[in-house]
């Protein structure tokens, strides 16, 4: 347990990991190929699902399909962890029909960033369940992502710690339990009955491709939600591919670091930006809902366990 929520059991060598396609479409057999490489490179044993290859135009396959390897997986008991190929878009829209009372009987590591959040989010509050905000299981692994997903879901040791390369916004240090993702994710759960709890939380954020109009719109819609006046801190990630804007649009100064740091000064939490997590090569896996402590002054982020 931590503080709470169970959290899943480590997956050792020779584990059966599932590879599913919840939400977008692979790019062809190539993708499931350096998923399953990937696997194995971690010394597991990869069952793939049984429809990750199908294709609905934006979506891997129909909502039933892809919820049916999502569920099927976490009913069976040969199987020690679900890692998603892919992000894309479509987990949301089966959010409301995952079996979240397996998940809550029989706990197992979910890994995967981007809109995977939806399901980190689902399993968090409806299941009471760690998962990992870590790479997808096609994306070419670099010795350090590999080594924070190591970290966190096969040897159950720190997989973040100092960001020497973060920029501190707001000073102080705080604890709490650990959520957040894909700010889009986030913002588009509001008012709904996965919305994770912010009170007393560590909000972990990044996207990629929104415009700086677009994340400052989605920011304040958290503001207006009440939810940045509730969490003890907030870390910034990695907010790429910024597209340029022009006209009306164009920010014409104004910064990334200018509008995170506006907003971490409103609310008067320490806060960090710029740390290892999001759309990059090199990113943190992240325990959401496990406890951590932020120091923004010292520029480190370390879960407890």
């Amino acid at each position: 347990m931590c503080g709470g929520m169970k959290v899943p059991p480590l997956l050792l060598p020779g584990s059966r990991v599932a590879l599913v396609a919840p939400a977008g479409p692979l790019r062809d057999e190539g993708d499931l190929q350096l998923a399953c490489d990937n696997a194995r490179a971690m010394g597991w044993e990869p069952v793939v699902g049984d429809h990750v290859l199908e294709r609905s135009g934006y979506l891997a396959g129909s909502d039933e399909n892809r919820l049916a390897d999502l569920n099927r997986f976490a009913a069976d008991r040969s199987i020690d962890g679900v890692w998603c190929i892919r992000g894309g878009y479509g987990a949301m829209r089966i959010l409301d029909r995952v079996d979240y009372s397996s998940w809550f009987r029989r706990p197992k590591a979910l890994i995967g960033y981007s809109d995977i959040t939806a399901l980190h989010c689902g399993l968090n509050t409806r299941a009471d369940l760690v998962s990992y905000h870590g790479p997808t299981a096609r994306g070419h692994l670099t010795e350090f992502s590999r080594a924070s997903l190591r970290a966190a879901v096969v040897d159950g040791s720190e997989s973040c710690g100092a960001a020497p390369n973060a920029i501190t916004l707001c000073s102080g240090r705080t604890r709490g339990r650990l959520i957040g993702g894909n700010l889009a994710l986030l913002t588009a759960l509001c008012g709904t009955r996965y919305t994770p709890s912010y009170a007393g939380a560590i909000l972990v954020i990044e996207d990629v491709n929104e415009s700086l109009y677009r994340i400052d719109r989605m920011l304040t819609q958290l503001r207006l939600s009440g939810a940045l006046h509730l969490v003890a801190g907030i870390v910034f990630g990695q907010f790429t591919e910024i597209p340029v804007e022009t006209g009306n649009d164009a920010p014409e100064g104004r910064t990334l670091i200018d509008l995170l740091r506006e907003f971490a000064q409103r609310h008067t939490v320490p806060c960090l930006a710029n740390i290892p997590f999001g759309h990059i090569a090199d990113q943190w896996t992240v325990p959401f809902g496990s406890i951590a402590e932020l120091d923004a002054d010292s520029k480190t982020l370390s879960v407890r366990r």
